[in-house]
């Protein structure tokens, strides 16, 4: 009996080859996709059970990272937890800079994220939130919290709300902001009256439904003696904050800080202001994170 042997024909052995190259080549595509996936979800599991919440702090204009040592110093000396310091640096180049460290147990640390680039005006207020964007995108990858609270003192306030208009949609899926706390922060620039409204309060105020409307905001106006600023901010044009915030957010309280350090540069070591801090952004005490009133 004669063993009949078969062979493919060239167009079958094209065709086979063809699927075995498909097959190697769905594999070689699946086992990156899996891992990226699988590192995803840790990632995802991590910021769910991470029990950090810093607060994070923006100076205003011509100041640096530096700004916020003297306040820190004194929230450390009213509160019993002691609280870490992280400053952050945001250069022009793109390049980040840290100096200190988050302590190992500390479950509010305070952030302070400066820019090379700290000039005043709207465009520069634009720059500036683009790149404490990129900080922040650093910041929320190597520390992996799911919720913070934001302090901007003058101009800082101003990068806080385009932030928020801006990128914060990136994010909010994964990270919530809690509170906002502005203190003496144009939201008009330099003028007394939303009658005159600079390009940038119109922006604010047209891009307002972007803002979460879970978070708290607590915004601070500084009087010297007069009622009317600060020494250097108009008042209503920090009241002003109210037409972008109100009837938009939880809650928004706004109130005035009075008599000695209220003008304008002494505001961030005004000991009214370390009171409001810890009563309005730091869980660790009874009122809790910005439970104001509207």
């Amino acid at each position: 009996m004669k063993t009949r042997r078969f062979s493919l024909v060239p167009q079958q052995r094209r065709t086979l080859r063809a699927i075995v190259f498909l097959v190697i080549l769905l594999v070689a595509l699946a086992i990156p996709a899996y891992w990226q996936m699988h590192s995803a979800n840790r990632d995802l599991a991590a910021r769910h059970r991470s029990k950090l919440s810093p607060v994070i702090m923006i100076p205003g204009s011509s100041a640096t990272k530096e700004r916020f040592n003297r306040l820190v110093n004194l929230l450390n000396q009213d509160t019993d937890r002691k609280h870490s310091l992280l400053k952050v640096e945001v250069y022009n180049s793109g390049k980040i800079t840290y100096e200190g460290k988050i302590e190992k147990n500390d479950r509010e640390p305070f952030i302070v994220v400066g820019f090379q680039n700290n000039h005043d005006g709207y465009a520069n207020i634009k720059k500036q939130a683009k790149m404490f964007n990129q900080a922040f995108d650093q910041l929320s990858e190597q520390y992996k919290f799911n919720n913070f609270k934001a302090f901007g003192h003058s101009n800082g306030g101003l990068i806080w709300t385009r932030w928020l208009e801006t990128y914060y949609a990136d994010y909010s899926d994964t990270i919530t902001i809690k509170a906002l706390m502005t203190v003496a922060s144009p939201f008009n620039f330099a003028e007394s009256s939303t009658k005159h409204k600079t390009q940038m309060f119109s922006d604010f105020v047209k891009h307002r439904k972007r803002i979460p409307a879970s978070l708290n905001v607590i915004a601070v106006v500084g009087n010297e003696d007069s009622y009317t600023s600060d020494g250097l901010v108009p008042a209503n044009s920090v009241l002003a904050g109210k037409y972008i915030y109100q009837k938009r957010v939880k809650h928004y309280t706004s109130m005035t800080v009075t008599g000695e350090q209220a003008q304008h540069s002494n505001l961030p070591q005004n000991r009214q202001i370390v009171k409001l801090i810890e009563e309005y952004l730091l869980e660790s005490n009874a009122q809790g994170p910005g439970r104001g009133q509207n």
